[in-house]
């Protein structure tokens, strides 16, 4: 006899997920957890543990880490991260979400960049377990996160008195981190090489395609580059299957461009910057885009383009010394019609499209 209709079973098979354990915390499908690993002590002999939330799908699926400040004073990831956990979508979760919000305690302790010993974190990967502080806290966070997870994304912001465009960057190479960033969707994607002592070259040593998420800048809290980070991540874990691929709310950017390369266009003289020209604009080789004045007598000098991009960075500092980076120009094919996509968006009050998912 032949059956007309397969039964439930067979139409589609769910496999459950099992129960893990991380630092000791054991958590089963469905529930979330929270694993801390010891650092190190302060002078005060006061613990610094670095703390990771582990939302665990009942069904299984891919293992996603998200990771922020890895530079201390980057604190829009960080937001992202408490957004992120108290997202609805999250009620369907299928796989395991790690969610690291400080990754550099001891730098977001001190509104720094770096750790106490001025070592840049993002440069001490993958670690080694008798090495200094960073190194060592590299080490843990290879061990205990990257080697679990099939997928990252880490979260950063330009430096002090730098503002970056939301954008992804990633190995032109790896077609999953370019299908990842398609799904973050981002208005830009800049393909960039790794970085040794990165995070993102030691993960994808080990096999873990891990995309990089730029966006604002340090020691501020923007709400375009946050709205976007949270969009971004959701829009990946749809990618990957590990949230339900139903009605979603569309990214804030209408398009998403490519950049295979940047450059910083420099002062050529120390003084004070005017700008002439803003985040997203257009440029061509030759344009000006700023001008240095002598604060002290009334010599200027002009700043241009040196290639035709996109500024996707630039300096929010007005005080400038010779060979600073000032502009950040991306090589985007049709980048005119970026600019007219970052006006809009920039232009659009965020707070008027959230609701209690984000907030």
């Amino acid at each position: 006899m032949v059956r007309d209709q397969p039964i439930a079973s067979e139409r589609k098979r769910v496999r459950k997920n099992e129960p893990v354990e991380l630092g000791g915390v054991r958590i089963k499908p469905g529930e979330q957890g929270v694993a801390r690993f010891f650092v190190t002590r302060l002078y005060t002999h006061t613990p610094v543990d670095l703390t990771v939330h582990v939302l665990h799908g009942k069904r299984a699926g891919p293992t996603l880490f998200v990771s922020a400040a890895i530079h201390g004073d980057e604190l829009n990831g960080v937001e992202i991260c408490r957004r992120l956990m108290r997202a609805r979508a999250l009620r369907t979760l299928r796989g395991t979400l790690l969610v690291i919000p400080v990754v550099n305690v001891l730098g977001f302790l001190h509104h720094s960049r770096y750790f106490p010993d001025h070592r840049d974190l993002n440069r001490s990967f993958p670690g080694l377990t008798n090495g200094s502080l960073a190194s060592r806290t590299a080490e843990i966070f290879m061990r205990e996160i990257v080697a679990r997870c099939t997928h990252g994304i880490d979260l950063h912001a330009g430096t002090r008195q730098r503002y970056n465009l939301p954008q992804t960057r990633g190995l032109a190479v790896n077609t999953v981190v370019e299908e990842m960033a398609r799904a973050f969707h981002a208005p830009v994607h800049l393909y960039t090489d790794l970085l040794d002592g990165s995070l993102r070259s030691a993960a994808e040593g080990v096999g873990v395609p891990v995309l990089l998420y730029e966006g604002g800048e340090a020691m501020r809290l923007d709400e375009v580059a946050i709205h976007t980070g949270l969009k971004g991540i959701l829009g990946v874990m749809r990618h990957l299957g590990m949230v339900r691929d139903g009605p979603k709310t569309p990214s804030v950017w209408s398009h998403w461009w490519t950049a295979h390369s940047s450059r910083w266009v420099r002062a050529p003289e120390s003084g004070m910057m005017w700008a002439v020209k803003k985040v997203g604009a257009h440029v061509r080789k030759g344009e000006v885009l700023g001008v240095v004045v002598n604060p002290l007598g009334s010599e200027t000098v002009e700043v241009r383009a040196d290639r035709e991009g996109v500024i996707i960075g630039h300096t929010n500092h007005p005080l400038v010394n010779q060979g600073d980076a000032l502009f950040h120009v991306a090589f985007v094919p049709d980048g005119q019609g970026l600019q007219e996509v970052v006006r809009e968006t920039l232009g659009t009050v965020w707070h008027e499209g959230l609701n209690d998912e984000f907030m």
